[in-house]
C-alpha cells in the first residue's frame, strides 16, 4: 500500500475521541455577559489579513489516487465553509510530477481559497519554492516531525541542518511561512529558536490527536516502539509554553481538537487560529462532505454562543477569559515555572 494511503487508514483506525488536556482547562463562569450575540464576530487576523473563521482544515494528505479524492472533498468543504486549508506534505509530487494533481485538485476545486502547501523541515529552498508553485499556494507550511522520522522504518536520520534550512526558506519565500509540529508539541525554547531565524507564524501542534509515532510504529515489523505512542507535549501545554515567549509571533493551535469547545479553549489560550485534521478526516470518510459541512457550520454557530457566554465580541479578546487548570497541565506548569494565577484573574 502507498505510504500516504497507509497514513490515512491508520490515522482513521487510531482516531478515537478520548480525554486530553483540553479537559483540564475550565472556564470561570461570570454571570453577566453584558453583550448580545448579534455583536459577536468570529473574524481573526492571520498573515496580515482577516479570516472570517478562527479555525481551518489542517494538513492531512495527498500523493495517491485515494488521497486525491480526499483532497478534492476537503477542498469542497473548505470552499463551502470559507475555511483556510493546508494539504499534506507535497514531497511525493516533488519527487514524482505524476502525483502533482493529487495536490493541485485543491486549487481546481477552490480557486479563490486561501491554501497552504506543506513540506518537511529538511527541504531545500528550491523544493520549498516548487511546493508553493505547485498550486499557487498562498502560504507555505513547514512541518517538524523528528520523532515520526525516527520511528518510521524508512525515515530520515539527519537533522543537523533543519534550523539553517528553515532560515533560508523564510528569507526566500514569496509567501508567509508557517512552521508546525505534527502532534508532538513545542516548548518556549523551540519557539525561541524559530523566532530567532525569522519565523513569524508558529503552529504548536501538540499531542492529543493523531499520533504519528503510533502510526509509524504500526508500520514496523515488530512494532517495538509503542512506548512512544503518546510522546510529546499536549496542545494546551504548548500554548502555555508559547505564552511565556517574550518575542512577537503569531500562534496557531492544532492537535486533539474534537469540537467547538476545544477550538474555543485554544483561542482563549492565545491561538489566533485553530487547525483541525483527524476529526474532520474521520467525519468526511464516515459521513461524507455534506454532513461534514453541516457540522462545521454548527461549530461556527456554537462559537458565536460561546463568545457571548463569556462576554467577548471579538476573537482577539478571548484572552481576557479567566481559566483554571488541573491535573497534568497544572503539574507541568509548576515544574516549568509558568504562573497559572495570571490566567485565573484576567
Amino acid at each position: 500500500m502507498n505510504r500516504k494511503d497507509e497514513h490515512v487508514s491508520l490515522a482513521k483506525a487510531f482516531h478515537k475521541p478520548r480525554l486530553n488536556d483540553f479537559d483540564a482547562v475550565q472556564i470561570i463562569h461570570q454571570s453577566f455577559p453584558e453583550i448580545d450575540s448579534a455583536q459577536v464576530t468570529l473574524e481573526t487576523e492571520l498573515f496580515g489579513r482577516s479570516f472570517a473563521t478562527p479555525f481551518f482544515i489542517n494538513a492531512m494528505t495527498g500523493g495517491s489516487e485515494k488521497s486525491k479524492k480526499i483532497n478534492q472533498d476537503l477542498a469542497e468543504v473548505a470552499k463551502a465553509c470559507d475555511l483556510m486549508m493546508a494539504t499534506g506534505s507535497v514531497s511525493a509530487a516533488l519527487k514524482d510530477p505524476a502525483l502533482s494533481d493529487t495536490f493541485q485538485v485543491v486549487r481546481q476545486v477552490n480557486p479563490e481559497g486561501f491554501l497552504l502547501a506543506n513540506v518537511g523541515a529538511g527541504s531545500s529552498v528550491e523544493n520549498a519554492l516548487r511546493a508553493i508553485d505547485l498550486f499557487e499556494a498562498d502560504a507555505l507550511q513547514i512541518h517538524l516531525n523528528a520523532p515520526q522520522e525516527l520511528v518510521m522504518p524508512e525515515g530520515d536520520r539527519e537533522f543537523s541542518n533543519w534550523l539553517r534550512l528553515l532560515e533560508q526558506i523564510v528569507k526566500a519565500a514569496p509567501v508567509p511561512v508557517v512552521v508546525k509540529e505534527v502532534g508532538f508539541g513545542m516548548t518556549r525554547e523551540t519557539i525561541q529558536q524559530l523566532v530567532s531565524v525569522g519565523v513569524q507564524t508558529i503552529d504548536v501542534a501538540g499531542s492529543g490527536g493523531t499520533s504519528f509515532t503510533q502510526i509509524e510504529n504500526a508500520r514496523r515489523k515488530k512494532r517495538e516502539m509503542a512506548y512512544l505512542n503518546h510522546f510529546g507535549q499536549s496542545t494546551v501545554i504548548s500554548l502555555l509554553e508559547a505564552n511565556e515567549v517574550q518575542h512577537a509571533f503569531t500562534t496557531i493551535a492544532s492537535g486533539g481538537i474534537r469540537d467547538a469547545f476545544d477550538i474555543f479553549k485554544a483561542l482563549c489560550l492565545g491561538a489566533k487560529s485553530v487547525g483541525i485534521s483527524a476529526t474532520i478526516l474521520t467525519m468526511l470518510l464516515d459521513k461524507g462532505p455534506a454532513e461534514t459541512i453541516a457540522t462545521i457550520q454548527s461549530w461556527k454557530e456554537q462559537l458565536q454562543l460561546l463568545y457571548t457566554m463569556v462576554g467577548q465580541t471579538r476573537t482577539q479578546d478571548l484572552t481576557n477569559v479567566p481559566l483554571i487548570f488541573s491535573g497534568s497541565v497544572k503539574d507541568w506548569c509548576h515544574a516549568r515555572h509558568i504562573s497559572l494565577s495570571d490566567y485565573s484573574f484576567r
